[in-house]
């Protein structure tokens, strides 16, 4: 995968380095599972929430899936596509969509639409396209019961990363348990880490939950 990186006013650099496990989960459980599991699509779908500059999504494009990338900042879509053309998938399946990402979800689950596997990458606060505002606290418990409506018959996995709120891990788990139970896992919980240059330490950047068969 190829990407641009630079420095921003908000200090980001478009990457979240520490995300690298992630990508690397999505690579091959997709490659795996879609190979092992004659009850999944040959090409299975993705949808990726709060899609940034859409590095998970070139991951899940270039293991063979169709993605849906969803965010509400248009520079962020642009960032997105410019990665997208980097990396040479200009031809590939990607759906990008500038928009809020539970306005989004509702219309989708009343259009009857499906996912194999979501990735939500939900801020602390935000605003939608047209002044919605986003608390995690108060809206993702919501968002999580609403996606779950889109997961296909087989659903593959479900990964939410979560930065700079005041919520732990447990609560992640315990929200994406009550709305995934039926599905039989267990969600794996940790925290996102990148290791300090000179001393080694692991340095805590966030939280992420993660639900897979």
């Amino acid at each position: 995968l190829s990407f641009w990186a630079h420095l921003t006013s908000f200090k980001h650099t478009g990457v979240f380095p520490e995300q690298h496990l992630q990508w690397e989960f999505i690579q091959k459980t997709l490659k795996t599972q879609t190979s092992r599991n004659s009850d999944l699509p040959s090409i299975p779908s993705v949808l990726n929430l709060f899609g940034y500059t859409g590095i998970a999504t070139l991951a899940a494009a270039e293991a063979g899936a169709k993605v849906t990338h969803v965010d509400a900042s248009k520079p962020s879509i642009t960032w997105a596509k410019e990665n997208a053309e980097a990396s040479g998938f200009a031809d590939k399946p990607i759906r990008w969509i500038l928009d809020d990402a539970v306005k989004f979800v509702e219309r989708e689950i009343r259009r009857g639409n499906t996912y194999d596997a979501i990735i939500m990458d939900p801020p602390v606060y935000g605003h939608g396209p047209t002044g919605q505002i986003w608390k995690f606290n108060e809206n993702f418990p919501i968002l999580m019961k609403e996606v779950t409506k889109l997961l296909s018959p087989n659903p593959l996995f479900v990964i939410v990363n979560a930065y700079a709120i005041s919520s732990s891990a447990l609560m992640l788990q315990n929200v994406m348990e009550d709305n995934l139970k039926h599905l039989g896992e267990k969600v794996e919980v940790g925290e996102l880490v990148l290791e300090e240059k000179t001393s080694k330490r692991p340095l805590s950047t966030g939280i992420f939950g993660r639900w897979s068969k």
